[in-house]
């Protein structure tokens, strides 16, 4: 199978790591210029009403904001009409329309009661989506704006400029021993519960990849690598944004009470069950944060080791898609084959995750500081600052107000008839109980004292 070179500046994946680069690249440039001291676009809200007018009306952070919206426009667009082979006119005050859409979700999700039930910004988006299109729906010149992969696809790779590996190794491989076992695992049996509820392989394997890994992203992922159906990327991620604020309010509750049971090290085999099981980052962190301690520290660097396996399981997704499932008997199949299914925005993320590995290290050795001294400034003066709310706060709200505006609970019933959503249950519930068992064992003490203990 011949190169196809065009697919470089054609495909959505990977004008999703050119923006990614555009805006990790550029990020870094300012903020070497600067001393590394960008200035966050938003701060959260430290009253019922004192900051919604200065938000308003502050120049520091109107100007911000515009300079972003037009920034990000004028980017993703060039990447809307190269993928589209035209000039797509209605993306501009579509784009207007779901980047004031997403603004509002974030507002909402830096609320001191949205901040302190950890109900963040994912979940407002998707409502502000949800309310839309199942009221009064999605006017069609505002449809070409909506583009929930592409923006998602951007994120990651933004976001692999924030997976720090020496964080896994401080916590001694245990956290990449627990989410290999749970992955395959739970991978498996949540496979094999779709396909016992009906749904297909592709669809199958989507979900299992969502409840096991990391649930949108993992969704996302599996998806390019299987070609699977757009509205099974779209039903997986509504149910694990749906899922994830129950189990965000009750899981801390559960390891509270089950504190007597679990011993001294309560904390941490709460945040790795946490990190386990709660499919969006944001609420991992909330629902650690409510048990305070080491619990955050320990669900995130679990979840961090999901995240990292989810190029691994896009590449054996691909792999086996490719010459197992689709081949044709006396078929044969290219190499190529498996990297034009590969999602390359798994490959821009884990470029920024080795990117970033190398400048934290440089800025240690030119400043002679400690590796944990330079990476502590580079995320709390530059990663929070700017780059992450490029992330944050722009790409994956756009993308979840595009999965609320594409989600219409008609359709979801309709499809398969509401066994999809309890196919998702009952995987999610397996992996919850297996997951706690998991966690109690390697990070409860009773074989060694587990990485992280005061």
């Amino acid at each position: 199978m011949p190169i196809v070179w065009s697919s470089l500046w054609k495909k959505e994946d990977w004008w999703a790591v050119w923006v990614g680069f555009i805006i990790i690249l550029l990020g870094l440039a300012a903020a070497a210029a600067t001393g590394w001291t960008a200035q966050p676009l938003l701060q959260p809200w430290t009253g019922w009403y004192a900051n919604i007018e200065k938000l308003a009306i502050d120049a520091n952070h109107a100007l911000g904001w515009i300079a972003v919206f037009i920034f990000t426009l004028i980017l993703t667009m060039i990447g809307v009409c190269a993928i589209e082979g035209k000039f797509v006119k209605e993306y501009i005050p579509g784009y207007l329309v779901v980047f004031i859409l997403s603004w509002i979700a974030v507002m909402i999700g830096a609320t001191p009661f949205a901040k302190t039930w950890g109900l963040e910004y994912p979940l407002w988006a998707l409502i502000i989506g949800l309310l839309i299109s199942n009221t009064v729906g999605v006017p069609k010149w505002l449809k070409p704006a909506v583009r929930t992969e592409f923006f998602i696809k951007i994120g990651l790779v933004i976001l692999g400029l924030g997976i720090f590996f020496t964080d896994l190794v401080v916590a001694g491989g245990l956290a990449v021993v627990q989410a290999l076992i749970n992955v395959l695992v739970i991978w498996y049996v949540a496979y094999y519960i779709c396909r016992g509820f009906g749904l297909d392989r592709e669809f199958s394997s989507i979900m299992a990849t969502g409840v096991s890994i990391c649930g949108v992203s993992a969704a996302i992922a599996a998806g390019g690598a299987v070609k699977g159906d757009p509205k099974y990327i779209s039903y997986t991620i509504s149910m694990v944004l749906i899922t994830a604020i129950p189990m965000l309010v009750g899981l801390p509750y559960i390891i509270k009470a089950l504190e007597p049971v679990i011993g001294k090290y309560w904390l941490h085999v709460g945040g790795a069950w946490i990190g386990a099981t709660i499919d969006t980052t944001p609420a991992v962190v909330a629902a650690g944060g409510f048990l305070g301690g080491r619990a955050m520290d320990v669900a995130a660097i679990v979840k961090m080791a999901q995240n990292i396996l989810i190029g691994f399981a896009a590449f054996i997704m691909a792999v086996y898609w490719v010459f197992r499932v689709e081949k044709k008997p006396e078929e044969r199949v290219s190499p190529m084959e498996v990297w034009y299914r590969f999602p390359k925005f798994i490959l821009g993320f884990i470029v920024a995750s080795i990117l970033v590995t190398i400048v934290i290290s440089s800025i240690a050795g030119a400043m002679g500081i400690s590796l944990a001294k330079a990476k502590s400034d580079f995320v709390v003066k530059f990663w929070q600052g700017a780059v992450d709310k490029y992330r944050s706060i722009i790409f994956f709200p756009l993308a979840f107000v595009g999965i609320g505006l594409d989600t219409r609970f008609k359709e979801l019933v309709a499809i398969g008839r509401g066994r999809p959503a309890a196919a998702y249950v009952v995987a999610q519930i397996i992996n919850i109980i297996f997951s706690l068992f998991l966690v109690w064992l390697l990070w409860g003490g009773i074989f060694f004292t587990p990485p992280l203990a005061e």
